[in-house]
């Protein structure tokens, strides 16, 4: 399961500057601290809200949670099986993205992380033999999702030797549901904190924009940029989140699918930013989902094909690229939104 620390820095920078009656709900979930503020009137009510639509989806899409949806996939793999159109929506999202990243995204490498030790940290660098054999499991073309003639429900199947893990875009989903539960409430200002999946509410209560900071990769307690945001959803993903070392190379968490292997190619952090969709989401993934699933995948695919992706794929999103070679690289849609962060080593750059 995918775990991001990176686009808050400092917690402070975001929740700071509001006057306005604030409620306030903090609790551990989909493996993380996650935080929700709101303000006005019915702001607690929201909050809890949030709060439980998060317990719900873990019970639904966890893959180590024994009684979810996702469990009961993994466990009848080469089966149809029967799950909410919660869970059935987003596994069609996330092949769509498998399919529109041309695999960089795919929820099928859980064996694989698996034979790594990210999903129980207990790390090891798998044999080639081992990770040749478990890549003919990796493929999200080998996964049907479709909805059942009932109501609600969809049909699942996944290769008979597969596995499938939602971690990488869970989070996503649950701040598009935050998102849906603020509008709905009326709440004309707020911030849901999911382990570093931020979706800002509109502005502060003071009118000025939240501030997301995106961490610096080489030195965690610093930033290496700032974005001013609102009505906007930032995901970040980076290598140095989760990472272990062996004879003295470092490993971290995030896998090519193509190679079975952490991801190398120049890039320190990817963080992706678009706007609040402002329809009524219902269970359908939105924004948030698609920030988290390209967060992972532009990631993987490296800075020129990123920055090829976001320039031709359609989808509306900005980029904010930390590379090894000391850059932040700021794509125009958020020219006016970032601050470069005085005393880095890094150059800036906006990329058009």
């Amino acid at each position: 399961m995918k775990r991001i620390f990176c686009v808050l820095a400092a917690a402070a920078l975001l929740l700071s500057g509001c006057g306005a009656s604030e409620a306030f709900v903090s609790f551990f979930a989909m493996d993380t601290v996650m935080k929700i503020k709101a303000y006005g009137s019915g702001g607690q009510a929201a909050a809890e809200q949030v709060q439980d639509t998060v317990q719900e989806l873990e019970s639904l899409l966890s893959r180590t949670q024994e009684g979810s949806e996702v469990s009961a996939i993994n466990d009848q793999a080469g089966q149809d099986v029967t799950v909410s159109d919660v869970t059935g929506q987003l596994i069609a999202a996330a092949c769509d993205y498998s399919q529109r990243t041309s695999g960089a995204f795919d929820i099928t490498i859980a064996p694989v992380s698996s034979a790594w030790g990210f999903t129980s940290e207990s790390y090891q660098v798998p044999g080639q033999q081992a990770l040749a054999q478990l890549l003919q499991r990796v493929g999200s073309d080998q996964i049907s999702a479709s909805p059942e003639t009932d109501a609600g429900d969809y049909l699942v199947r996944i290769g008979a030797h597969q596995a499938i893990d939602l971690g990488g875009i869970a989070k996503g989903y649950a701040s598009d549901r935050a998102e849906s539960i603020f509008r709905a409430a009326g709440i004309d200002s707020g911030l849901v904190y999911l382990g570093g999946n931020v979706y800002a509410h509109g502005g502060k209560t003071d009118g000025s924009a939240w501030v997301v900071a995106v961490q610096d990769p080489n030195h965690t307690e610093d930033y290496a940029a700032l974005i001013s945001v609102q009505d906007s959803y930032a995901v970040t993903s980076g290598g140095y989140q989760r990472y272990f070392e062996e004879n003295g190379k470092t490993y971290h968490h995030i896998l090519d699918p193509k190679t079975g292997c952490p991801a190398d190619n120049g890039l320190l952090s990817v963080t992706v930013v678009a706007d609040a969709n402002g329809a009524d989401l219902g269970t359908q993934p939105g924004n948030g989902t698609m920030c988290d699933a390209l967060s992972t995948a532009l990631f993987v695919m490296g800075e020129e094909q990123a920055l090829d992706f976001w320039r031709s794929s359609g989808l509306d999103f900005e980029l904010v690229l930390v590379t090894d070679d000391g850059r932040v690289v700021i794509t125009e849609g958020l020219a006016d939104q970032y601050q470069e962060v005085e005393g880095t080593d890094y150059s800036y750059e906006v990329v058009r």
